[in-house]
Order: C-alpha cells, then sequence, then structure tokens
C-alpha cells in the first residue's frame, strides 16, 4: 500500500516540475496515464457546465410548443381558498405535544389530526385527509388564518390548473367549481366563471407545511411536503359537477380537465357509490371527440379507488398523479408491485414504469380493440417525471414531459425560471425499463435530458427534475407539473375518443 502512496507522491513532484515549462503537459500525461483530471472534472461540475446547467440549457432549447395548441380548455371542479401556514407551529399553537404518528383515513379531532401529521412529517409524503367535525375544524381554521406567517392563496386543483393555463394569453380558461367570494377576488381575470359555480361563502382548505430537516419532537421531516386537511362538503359531494358537464355545450372546448374525485372520499361508501355512478354518467355526457385529462390526489380508501380505476379511468383520454397515488392505485387493483409497502427513497424507474404499462393494458386502450379511452399518463416524482403514451395519440411528448419537468423546479423555489445556482439533480443517471426480465439498461443523457423506451405499444418519456434546495411552496405544483405538460401536448388523432 504505501509503495502505491510513493508512487503517486513522486508522480505529482514529476507534474509540477514540467508544469512550469508546459502549463498543458500535466493533462497530457494524466490522459496518458489514464487518471482523471480532477482539474477540468471539478470544473466541468462546479463551473458553468455542471450537469444542472446542461440540464437546464438543454431544457431551453428542447422545449417547443406544439403546431396544434388548445384555444380553451375547461376545468371543474374543487375550488377552494388554501390556507398554508406552518404544520409544527400551528400545532403547537394548539396546544399537542407532539408523539408518535399514525394514519387516520379521516380525521376527528385535533390529536388525529396531530397523529398524521406526524404520521406523513416523518415519510416527507403529501397527504389530504378529510375533517369530520365542522366546529372544531373551523376553530382550528380560525387559528390558521390568525397565525403569525399565514398566507391565503387559491386552492383547488381545478383552481390551480386554471391559474397555471390562464398564464398563456391565448388560451381561453373556464373554471367550475364552488367559487366564493374571496377566491373569485384572487382569480386570475383571463378565468370565466358561470354565474352558477359563484357562492356566498368560500371553502377553505388547511395546508400545514414543514421543511426538509424540520424536527418536532422525536420526528424529523427528510424532505418538505406539506399535509392537507378541510371540512368542505361542497367539493366533498363533487356538488358543481353537473353544472360544469351543463357549460360545456355552450362554452364548447377542446380539452377538458377533470379533478376533485379524491374529495368525495371522506363523505363515506354510501355516498361515494352514488355519487360515483352519477359522476359517470356526466362525465360520459361530455362529447367523444374532447379529450378529457383526469387529475387524481391522495387517497386511502382501496375500494374507492379500484372503484375510480374500474369506472372512470377507462372514460378519461389522461391522467396525472404522483408516486403514492401510482402505487396505491396498484394496492387497490392488485397490480405490479402491489406488495411494496411504500417507495423507499426516489421511486424505481422500474417499477413505476411497470405499474404504468399495467394501468394502460388494464384500463387504457394499449390495445386497438379496447373501448377503453385512456391513451396517457403523466407521472411525476420529486426527482423524475415519466409520460407514459399510446403510441399513436399523443404528439409533442418529450417537450410535454421536460415542461413538466422545468416549471417543477422553477416554481418550487418561487422563480419565473430555473436559477441552476438554487436546484441539484436527484435523479437516478442509470435505471433499467423493468423490474423484471427481460429489462432494458437505461442512461440519462443531461445534453438531451428525456430517455425514451418502449413495451409494447405504450411509449415512454423520462426526464430529470431540477429539485429545489429550499423550496417556497410546495402546494399546487402537482397541478401546475399537468397543465404544463397539457399545454405542450398535442392530441395526433382525429378520431373520436
Amino acid at each position: 500500500m504505501w509503495r502505491k502512496a510513493l508512487a503517486v507522491a513522486l508522480l505529482a513532484l514529476a507534474v509540477g516540475y514540467f508544469y512550469h515549462g508546459s502549463p498543458d503537459l500535466p493533462e497530457q500525461i494524466l490522459q496518458y496515464i489514464g487518471l482523471p483530471n480532477f482539474q477540468s472534472s471539478s470544473h466541468s461540475l462546479n463551473g458553468h457546465n455542471s450537469l444542472e446547467q446542461v440540464i437546464s440549457a438543454a431544457w431551453e432549447t428542447l422545449i417547443t410548443l406544439p403546431t396544434r395548441q388548445w384555444s380553451k380548455v375547461a376545468v371543474g371542479v374543487n375550488a377552494c381558498v388554501d390556507v398554508v401556514v406552518s404544520g409544527v407551529g400551528l400545532l403547537q399553537a394548539l396546544a399537542v405535544d407532539p408523539g408518535t404518528g399514525l394514519d387516520h383515513e379521516v380525521l376527528h379531532s385535533k390529536e388525529d389530526l396531530k397523529e398524521a401529521f406526524i404520521h406523513y412529517m416523518g415519510r416527507g409524503a403529501a397527504a389530504e385527509r378529510f375533517f369530520s367535525d365542522k366546529e372544531v375544524f373551523q376553530r382550528i381554521a380560525r387559528a390558521a388564518a390568525e397565525y403569525p406567517g399565514a398566507k391565503l392563496y387559491v386552492g383547488g386543483n381545478a383552481a390551480l390548473i386554471g391559474q397555471k393555463f390562464a398564464t398563456y394569453p391565448n388560451l381561453m380558461v373556464l373554471l367550475c367549481g364552488p367559487v366564493g367570494p374571496k377566491l373569485h377576488e384572487m382569480l386570475d381575470e383571463q378565468i370565466v366563471v358561470p354565474p352558477d359555480s359563484l357562492q356566498e361563502t368560500d371553502e377553505f382548505h388547511l395546508i400545514l407545511e414543514y421543511k426538509a430537516g424540520e424536527q418536532w419532537g422525536s420526528t424529523q421531516a427528510p424532505q418538505a411536503n406539506r399535509f392537507i386537511f378541510s371540512h368542505d362538503v361542497s367539493n366533498g359531494e363533487m356538488s358543481s359537477l353537473e353544472t360544469f358537464v351543463a357549460s360545456l355545450e355552450e362554452f364548447q372546448p377542446d380539452l377538458v380537465v377533470l379533478s376533485g374525485l379524491h374529495m368525495m372520499e371522506g363523505q363515506g361508501r354510501e355516498l361515494w357509490e352514488e355519487r360515483l355512478k352519477e359522476a359517470v354518467a356526466a362525465i360520459s355526457d361530455i362529447r367523444k371527440d374532447i379529450p378529457i385529462h383526469l387529475e387524481l390526489a391522495s387517497m386511502t380508501d382501496r375500494d374507492y379507488m379500484n372503484s375510480i380505476m374500474q369506472e372512470v379511468m377507462p372514460i378519461v383520454s389522461s391522467i396525472g398523479l404522483n408516486e403514492q397515488e401510482l402505487l396505491f392505485l396498484s394496492q387497490a387493483g392488485e397490480g405490479p408491485h402491489a406488495d411494496l409497502p411504500a417507495w423507499k427513497g426516489i421511486p424505481d424507474v422500474g417499477r413505476v414504469s411497470d405499474i404504468l404499462l399495467w394501468i394502460l393494458e388494464e384500463h387504457g386502450r394499449s390495445d386497438p380493440s379496447s373501448e377503453a379511452d385512456l391513451t396517457r399518463i403523466h407521472f411525476h416524482t420529486l426527482a423524475y417525471h415519466i409520460l407514459a403514451t399510446v403510441d399513436g395519440y399523443w404528439g409533442n411528448q418529450a417537450a410535454a414531459v421536460m415542461a413538466g419537468a422545468r416549471v417543477a423546479s422553477s416554481q418550487a423555489c418561487g422563480l419565473q425560471s430555473v436559477d441552476v445556482s438554487k436546484v441539484e439533480l436527484k435523479a437516478p443517471v442509470e435505471f433499467y425499463s423493468s423490474h423484471f426480465e427481460p429489462r432494458e439498461e437505461l442512461s440519462l443523457n443531461p445534453a438531451e435530458p428525456v430517455t425514451v423506451w418502449r413495451r409494447g405499444s405504450v411509449t415512454f418519456h423520462l426526464t430529470p427534475v431540477l429539485v429545489c434546495k429550499q423550496p417556497l411552496r410546495t402546494v399546487g405544483l402537482g397541478d401546475a407539473i399537468s397543465a404544463e405538460g397539457l399545454v405542450y401536448s398535442e392530441l395526433k388523432t382525429q378520431q373520436p375518443f
């Protein structure tokens, strides 16, 4: 061992001696003897050619709008006012002590809230729950609104997606949902709200945020995220759905975006079973030549998720979801990797690919003879995004998946564009197309940051996310990602869905 060390030291002295006469010589010597050039590799990682810089520059070059763009988008049906507050700070103000985490499908008390918050904070995972007690919820909501630093924002997947679409001046946006006076005041001027959607009072949702590394008692958050809860009956019953579908005839959209199904889960099985049938009937009334995108959100009831998978997914053309929703979907439908209790760290690309393929094969139109309409899934997780599409239906998907990742990188940092000094690459550089054999070994090329592979009639586009090191706001990121991905997507087929 000491002989090797001595040889390296002598080599370093020799290189230093020759460097005085020829500054280029060390690089020539290092290349000749096959050792890495530490000076140049360090420069390439920390200078202008860092991986983050290369990826961001590639995005700017490669992200282009499709030839045929949407002109009118109708979005519904969940909308509210979000009260964003420090989760640990609010719970301390409510005089609850830290303890052990425990998940609850429905929250009935402050104790349930504390346990569910700790459960998800310890995992760094997002979740959303219904709070059953109206009076207790209103007391907590008042405390949240009065908490120092609390902020009010446009909330609800539909309203947030509508707000993102409204940043494109040539896009006309219809928003249908329970819109109260405060929310109406906060919406972009470009958004049209049908009169039947306006109501006298706002629906409030509480978003308890926590930072990466934040500690409460013995619980420490591995990454920044948020826990959402509400007592929201209007959104919970999807009471605006029929108004939404009725307004489409006059508005004549060329894309429909639907969200809020997850809100019905907290209303109990009897209500959601009946309401889901009515929702399916209403969605089926939408003209067949208009593509429908369904945005999913956090759920805990496997029967309910399975019902959505069996009854709603086959009648929509596209879905958007994150890693928790994807795994829960597979668990509910006994799909691939359903025995996995939760993702550990960054979700494995091969496993994600297996579940996406299974959804499109079981509930989509991967087989041309299928009567299902589902041909596109936009999957997003912290470190990377994947667009999986059935061949022949969608165009510009490489640009669409990159656009979604770019908005995740900028919006999390509270910026209009990506600042490479504030983001970092966390995506795997090498991965597999499947967890099962045979599988393809794939890699990420920062200069062309979309990896493409095919499985049967399904094409996968993966791009990394440049993860914000100190995120300012995590709420609504999934909605912005899906909206941006849809803006850059082009419907190729002219045949009815």
